[in-house]
């Protein structure tokens, strides 16, 4: 099954085509960007659900092959920033540092692996040598082609100029009015017109530029680091839904205006997490800050509550229903632990064909859950399957009715699956160093070429099933062009 997903920009499922397809062994190239907090306060749980998604998307994506370059900004000069800072008494750029090293360390908490790149704004905006598309040479470049204009020190986005505009949104703009939505500027040639640079006020931060002394506009920060990043065409751009307009049309209006080029392949939203009928907002000061609740909770706990929605639909928040989910997770971290407990000395060489058929009928579903633009309800509830069948295993474990080399490998199967959503549940090693016998080759080899045939056959369950004998016995398997090769594994449960 191919992988698809929604892209806002046509309002339809796409099947993901990445710019840059691998040749040969070399993997395909993904280039993920995803907006992120600005620093001025402390991040609510809004801020978790979209760190999470996009995380999961990433893994997901790593999981299925694919090379991912994955980009988080932070927005470290902003009006919300200078305001909070002045009422503090202390340093914009102080104000940011602090409240972005308590990001990094929830972010932690939950799970969400580190970005590649976590450029802050404030690093982009003075020219550089070969860096063409920092801020100020950006907005240079806007202003040389006839897209953007000067009045007394700003700089704006000349909307009419460009065509497209509104595109990503479906806005029409027509209707949008000054004060919906736009800065409300006499100066400006349209109200819709947006600010690329902003001029130096007294006690704010600037630096400086053609224009005089002054500040970048909000929108003009992420083109200019994700194209540094990434290039001037992205596979994937993300953020919640409540960033397409006027953020992300702008996004798109300012980099396809400076480089010709579409910005982004496919764009990605998340849904709101929502406290009664509002969401959960910093500016609305309707948040449960996400400190207090991983004070009162598991983290994988609301990781996982917030999985069993759907990334593109909202999430009516309720902490009591967090709490409920930490004792089955609790269950499945004891079922990974009992089995490698459980797990026989030494690798058997065949399991009971059933059962490993149907370990991996359910690891087939759990793909096809999550080519399906990342239905993650429908992969946790494979999950919760498959802890089903092997809690059912473990009890003829118990009974010394089976030995532990199929629990093994289905609680394998249940660590690997659980890693794509970014469970850390294993418990101990899971498999032990395999022995180097001719016995074991042969067994190898006989699993292999049997596998060979099922691929062969069409019989996909089947192969498999082989796979998953093979990986408890230390086995990494590699499909190719000129055929199956392998290798031995480690003895960590690495995927």
């Amino acid at each position: 099954m191919s992988l698809r997903l929604y892209n806002t920009l046509t309002r339809q499922k796409e099947l993901f085509n990445p710019l840059h397809p691998g040749e040969g062994d070399e993997p395909s190239r993904v280039s993920m960007y995803v907006c992120g907090v600005t620093p001025y306060a402390l991040s609510h749980v809004g801020h978790a659900r979209s760190a999470i998604v996009f995380d999961v998307i990433r893994r997901y994506l790593e999981c299925r092959g694919f090379r991912v370059t994955f980009v988080k900004n932070f927005t470290d000069v902003e009006d919300k920033i200078i305001n909070r800072a002045a009422t503090l008494g202390c340093a914009p750029g102080e104000l940011a540092a602090r409240f972005i090293r308590t990001y990094q360390q929830e972010m932690e908490r939950l799970g969400v692996r580190a970005p590649d790149a976590e450029p802050r704004a404030t690093q982009y905006i003075l020219p550089a040598p070969g860096k063409p598309y920092r801020m100020v040479s950006l907005i240079q470049r806007l202003v040389d082609g006839g897209f953007a204009y000067a009045v007394a020190g700003d700089v704006y986005f000349e909307v009419q100029r460009f065509p497209g505009y509104g595109r990503l949104s479906r806005k029409n703009l027509d209707e949008l009015v000054a004060g919906a939505r736009v800065e409300v500027d006499e100066r400006k040639r349209d109200p819709r017109d947006f600010a690329l640079w902003k001029a130096a006020k007294p006690g704010e931060p600037s630096w400086p530029s053609p224009w005089g002394p002054g500040r970048p506009g909000w929108h003009i920060e992420c083109s200019a680091m994700a194209i540094e990043h990434l290039g001037e065409t992205l596979d994937i751009h993300g953020g919640g839904e409540d960033l397409i307009f006027p953020h992300h049309e702008c996004e798109i209006a300012q980099a396809e205006a400076a480089t010709g080029k579409p910005f982004a392949r496919y764009w990605m939203h998340n849904g709101f997490v929502n406290l009664g009928a509002e969401k959960m907002s910093k500016s609305l000061g309707n948040v449960l800050t996400l400190e207090g609740v991983l004070q009162r909770q598991d983290p994988e706990a609301l990781r996982l509550y917030l999985l069993q929605t759907h990334y593109r639909g909202p999430v009516e928040f309720a902490e009591a229903r967090v709490a409920e989910v930490g004792p089955p997770l609790e269950r499945i971290r004891e079922l990974v632990d009992e089995a490698a407990r459980l797990a026989p000395a030494e690798p058997e060489s065949r399991g009971e064909p059933e059962f490993l058929a149907h370990v991996a009928a359910l690891r087939e579903r759990f793909r096809g859950a999550m080519d399906d633009d990342f239905n993650t309800p429908q992969a946790v509830g494979v999950l919760n399957d498959l802890v089903r069948t092997l809690n059912a295993e473990r009890d003829r474990v118990r009974r010394g009715r089976r030995t532990g080399h199929d629990l093994v490998v289905g609680v394998s199967t249940l660590v690997e699956l659980g890693r794509v959503l970014g469970f850390r549940m294993e418990g101990g090693k899971l498999r032990r160093e395999p022995p180097s016998t001719p016995e074991w080759r042969e067994s190898v080899e006989r699993k292999i070429a049997e596998r060979e045939q099922a691929r062969r056959d069409r019989n996909w369950v089947r192969a498999d099933a082989l796979r998953l004998e093979l990986d408890a016995l230390g086995v990494a398997v590699r499909d190719g062009p000129a055929g199956t090769t392998w290798t031995r594994k480690a003895s960590a449960t690495e995927m």
